[in-house]
Formats: C-alpha cells, structure tokens, sequence
C-alpha cells in the first residue's frame, strides 16, 4: 500500500444522506457522494492486512486490498478492472449490500472504524460510466448453444451476464414488464434508482443477451415451453411473502409489504392505478409488523407518501447496540441494532410484540390488537418458547404492511439440464448472495454444456 499509516493518521469518513427535511419530499437517492480526494484518501485507510478477511466476508470474493490501492493512487481504470474481475454489478451492490467486507475488516476489530469499502466499489464504478472505462462486448465469439434464464433478479442477471460472455446466446423471460426483480419491484428508489438498472440492462442487451418481457413460463417438466434450450436457469426469487393469517386479515388496509413497495416503483415509473387499487400510507397512522430491510423500506416509503405516523413491532428481541456481537463475534456479521436512514426520518420501535388481531369498522382497518411476549429457554433444546408477558393494547392503525419475510420455494424434479440459483434455491438472502449464486451456476451451466 501507498500509505501504510492512513488507517492510523485518517479516520472513517462516510458520505452519509441528503437532509432529513429535504429527502422525505421525494424519491431520489438518499445517499451522499464524497469528493475524489476525499474518496481516495479513504481509500488509504486500508491496511492491505496480512489476512484480507473482506476476501472471506465477500461472497463474491472481491479484492477490496487491490482495488483500494488502486483508488488511493488514482489509478481508477485500474481499479475498475480489478473491482469488475468478481463483481459483475458494483454499481448494485455499491448501494445497498449491507457490506460484510467491512464487518469483517481487521480495522473493524482495531478501531471500529472499518475501510468504507461499498462507497468505495460506488465510487469506482460510478468513474467508470463517467470516464467510459465500461464498454458493451460485441466481438463475443459464439458456441452454438442457447440458455434460457428465468427470471431477471439479481441472480438471473448475474447467471446471464457470466454465460453471455463465455459464449451462450442468452434468453431471459420476465413476468413483469421490466427487468431487474427485487432490485426493481422491492427496493425502493431512494435506495436504488432505476435508472442504475436500465443502463447495465441495456449494456446486456448491446453485448446481445435477449430479454422477454411479460412471460411467465410454465416450468412443469413435462409441458415445459423451454425445450429448444440447451439448459435453463431458474432464478424466480422468493415469490411467497410469509402472511399473517390471524382475525380480521380480510380488512381494507392490510396489506403485503411488497403490494406496496412494487406498487410505489411503479407510480414513479408512469404507472397509473386507480383509487381502490392504490396502497397509500398519505394521512395515515402506519404500522409495519417485521423489523427486517423489507420493513424499513417500508417506512421510507410511508413518510414519502405522506404518513401521519410509523410504528414498527418484531415479534424477536431487541438486538444488542454497539458494535460488538456476543453471540457472534467478528469477523462473523453481527447482529445488533441496525438504524437505518428510514429509521431516522422518524418511526417508533418495538420488540416482543406478538399480533394478536387486527381490528376495523365497516371493514376498513382501525387499529391492531398486540400482546407483549418473551422468551423462555426450551427445556427439550431448540427454538425457544414464546410466553405472554403484559396485557393486549391496541395499536391505532390505517394501514398495515407485513415485512416478515419470504417463504422458501418448492420445487419440482428438473431435469438433469435445469439449475435453480439464487433465493428461489436459498430462500431470501442478501442480493450480493444471489449474485455469488448467479456467477456460480453459470459455471455449472458451462461446465454440464461442455461435456
């Protein structure tokens, strides 16, 4: 490294987000950008330690040592190509991975002040679309055999992106009417703009990868319509959201967390729907049940369109503050209190609280039923028991959103020339994992074609 003292003489700098009072108005990415010098000068800080454990972290393996250095001497094509050798999307993952490189940073057990490594992967790539470092390939030489992806999530993009290059005339079918999956239909625009994902989509479409949109495929093996495929890629996601099927779950105002983040993407996209059809938090008291990312976007979402207020309830304990995990510690990720830039635009927070029942008049809605729960050690091992531990209350409410996560698919016996990647063969993960997934199927895929 350049600098083999900036991690001591330098500390973390992180760009943070635009003002609370100005990003609730609209939509637009909420987060900073920092200025080259001081982007390289974060760059510095990191260590080039004799263990990268970023490396381990990363579940695309991403050589955060190399492409800092590059970063920091100004060398950014350099960088950029380093950074691009295993991640085929840093300008996704660069705004919303939770970053387990810097978890695992040495300097995060040293200091606590960990390399600011996603900003950095942001930063460079963002260079590269501005310098022109990244160029559609048209000179791939084709093999002759055709792969079909279905679906255009992280995963699936990711599978197309590495098979597209080693030859494959890629075909991706789509059931929306834009690529993308959760990154267009989950997350919302002030975390990921869309128009980050139309301009890799149309690179993809220039290096000669087909996508069809609007075409849900039937996937039986027997009645497949994917037969003049040499193989086929299932990358569908985690479709199921987990419903919470309790007394007055028919009530106008309850609702699905995505019914209402997919519904959002598409308004700003010129989507049209209609008064009954449109799920608004505007003038309303909101309680989001889930504490997970679905539910904080949740939140963001609500305040934008106007919300009178937030309340959000996890039926598991509140997590330990600091940084420090107990229970797992560095380099594992930790799991303590995560506030998030939603969280700072105002919400109140609960846990142990188990929903009893939503309640309504004239069937709309009006409040939810909750109890306040713990936890007990089970005495035969395993999950511990729920018990109830103060009285039912009512919490007011217009509008509820269930953020309690997805339910792992089911599959059926493919046959030997179908592979399933991603959520829709893990269950619901990070992004950065579904892309891992997507990369490495696409090797099975090329290794099963070439034999």
């Amino acid at each position: 490294m350049g600098n083999q003292k900036a991690f001591i003489d330098i500390h973390r700098q992180e760009a943070g987000y635009r003002p609370i009072q100005d990003r609730i108005h609209d939509f637009s990415e909420v987060a900073q950008t920092l200025s080259s010098r001081e982007r390289r000068l974060q760059a510095s800080r990191c260590m080039d330690c004799g263990v990268p454990f970023c490396h381990w972290a990363c579940p695309l393996g991403n050589k955060a040592p190399e492409w800092n250095d590059a970063l920091y001497r100004g060398e950014w094509e350099t960088a950029f190509r380093l950074l691009s050798s295993t991640n085929p999307f840093p300008e996704f993952t660069g705004r919303i991975c939770p970053a387990l490189c810097e978890k695992a940073c040495v300097l995060n057990r040293f200091n606590h002040e960990p390399t600011t490594n996603r900003e950095n992967e942001c930063a460079i790539i963002e260079g590269a679309f501005r310098e022109g470092y990244i160029k559609p390939l048209t000179d791939i030489e084709r093999n002759g055999k055709k792969v079909a992806v279905v679906g255009s999530g992280p995963a699936g993009l990711a599978a197309a992106y590495a098979l597209n290059r080693k030859g494959y005339s890629v075909t991706v079918f789509e059931k929306s009417e834009q690529a993308g999956g959760l990154l267009r239909y989950g997350i919302p625009n002030f975390k990921l703009n869309k128009s980050v994902i139309d301009r890799r989509i149309r690179m993809m479409e220039q290096e000669g990868i087909e996508f069809r949109y609007n075409e849900e495929l039937n996937l039986k093996p027997q009645t497949s319509n994917l037969k003049p495929f040499d193989a086929t890629i299932i990358a569908t996601g985690t479709p199921t959201a987990r419903d919470l099927n309790i007394k007055g779950r028919e009530l106008k105002g309850v609702h699905l967390a995505l019914e209402m983040l997919s519904q959002q993407n598409r308004v700003l996209a010129g989507m049209e729907f209609s008064d009954d059809e449109r799920v608004s938090a505007k003038g309303k008291d909101v309680l989001v049940i889930g504490g997970g990312d679905t539910g904080s976007d949740c939140i963001g979402t609500a305040h934008r369109q106007g919300c009178k207020s937030v309340t959000q309830i996890e039926i598991m304990p509140r997590p330990v503050e600091g940084h420090e995990d107990p229970q797992n510690p560095w380099p594992n990720w930790p799991r303590t209190l995560k506030t998030t830039s939603s969280h700072e635009e105002g919400c109140t927070r609960r846990w142990n609280i188990n929903t009893l029942e939503f309640l309504g008049e004239n069937g709309k809605l009006t409040g939810v039923k909750v109890q306040e729960i713990d936890w007990k050690p089970n005495p035969d091992g395993g999950r511990p028991i729920m018990v109830e531990k103060g009285e039912p209350e009512i919490i007011k409410a217009e509008l509820v959103l269930l953020a309690m996560g997805f339910l792992k698919p089911e599959h059926p016996e493919y046959p030997d020339n179908v592979f399933v990647c991603g959520d829709a063969a893990s269950g619901a993960s990070l992004v950065v994992r579904a892309m891992a997934s997507g990369l490495q199927t696409a090797d099975k895929v090329d290794l099963f074609l070439s034999k």
